[in-house]
């Protein structure tokens, strides 16, 4: 039977790793130097604390949750929180990262089935667990086969029920007075043993996300692979289309003109250096090369400008005594008067009107 006087060097290793811990998890950068040295600080300590307890035999498959003392508890929590860091690792290759998954994989492997030897996997996690073992690294918390996505949108509101649940908890046994003040054993022994439940449904969850990552980290090709398979020097940048700005500014250095005569960069054809010395403190904008007489004078030279137009013809006259032409005008304007009764303006324009 594991007993409660373990050595104070695995408490101390313990202790230690959780400070360490807890140091990551409030890292405010993962590409820190510190984030790295306490992460491989903290993976270095549960180790050694995961040594201790297996040279002490702490937990035995023939004991059940109930012959564990309440200070070893926590105990059962150290390969999960390994697969945690381990999986928390930055900035790898492809390669390097699945070597990682995998030995995080191995240790939510390891946690999971020390827990369920104890009896602590209840529903619905142990068909969780028989799952997971049967699909692998097809396994998925919200199973993905002949699901619909409501079926899938209620999955994960269950799952994230079932967090928050455990989460308010351990909150609350935190807060408890008798836990505060006096460390009841009994609150002190539910409190372990819902850390260890919330751990179980955690795990699941990065299992879950490992083999949501696993496949994408083995179809991506690693760069220098995709570099050779070219035949393109890693270092090359000429083919890029953002290449830095400064290479096409003018007077950069080189030649201006290839030997076919192909403009190798921008260049500006100038007058004389006393041309250019005038230029100095002109103003930045373009000003004017000719008054607007002179544009106007070059317009009309090009043809640009239709010339004519003038005052309005004169209205022809018609003689009094033509009577002939007399009554043709007034022909003429009764017709038009008419017209004008009959259509009143506008009423040709039908495009862009409403319907009356």
């Amino acid at each position: 039977m594991a007993s409660s006087d373990e050595p104070q060097s695995l408490r101390a290793l313990f202790e230690a790793a959780e400070a360490k811990r807890q140091e990551v998890n409030e890292a405010p950068s993962a590409t820190s130097p510190k984030y790295a040295e306490d992460l491989a600080a903290a993976l270095k300590l549960y180790a050694q604390a995961l040594d201790q307890i297996s040279a002490l035999s702490l937990f035995s498959a023939n004991e059940g949750v109930e012959d564990i003392a309440t200070s070893s508890l926590p105990y059962l929590l150290v390969d999960f929180y390994i697969g945690e860091l381990v999986q928390r690792t930055p900035h790898l290759a492809p390669k390097e990262r699945l070597q990682v998954l995998d030995q995080a994989r191995s240790a939510y492997e390891r946690f999971l089935s020390l827990a369920d030897g104890y009896g602590l996997l209840t529903a619905p996690y142990d068909k969780l667990l028989e799952r997971y073992r049967d699909e692998g690294e097809a396994f998925a918390v919200v199973a993905a086969t002949g699901a619909d996505m409501a079926a899938k949108r209620e999955g994960k509101i269950a799952n994230f029920k079932a967090e928050k649940a455990l989460k308010d908890k351990m909150a609350a046994l935190r807060r408890n007075p008798r836990y505060l003040e006096h460390g009841d054993e009994e609150l002190v022994r539910e409190l372990h043993l819902t850390s260890i439940r919330f751990a179980i449904h955690s795990a699941f969850q990065a299992l879950d996300s490992l083999n949501r990552e696993v496949p994408l980290l083995r179809s991506a090709p690693s760069p220098s692979a995709a570099a050779t398979s070219k035949g393109e020097d890693p270092a090359d940048t000429s083919f890029r289309l953002d290449q830095p700005f400064d290479g096409f500014r003018p007077g950069t250095g080189g030649p201006l003109l290839s030997t076919k005569g192909k403009p190798l960069q921008p260049f500006t054809l100038i007058g004389s250096r006393a041309d250019l010395a005038k230029g100095v403190f002109r103003p930045g904008h373009n000003l004017p090369t000719m008054s607007i007489e002179e544009y106007l004078e070059e317009e009309k030279r090009r043809g640009g400008i239709i010339e004519g137009g003038g005052t309005e013809p004169p209205r022809k006259v018609v003689d009094e005594d033509d009577m002939e032409a007399v009554d043709r005008e007034t022909y003429k304007a009764r017709a038009w008067d008419d017209f004008t009764d009959d259509n009143r303006k506008g009423s040709g324009n039908t495009l862009n009107m409403g319907t009356s």
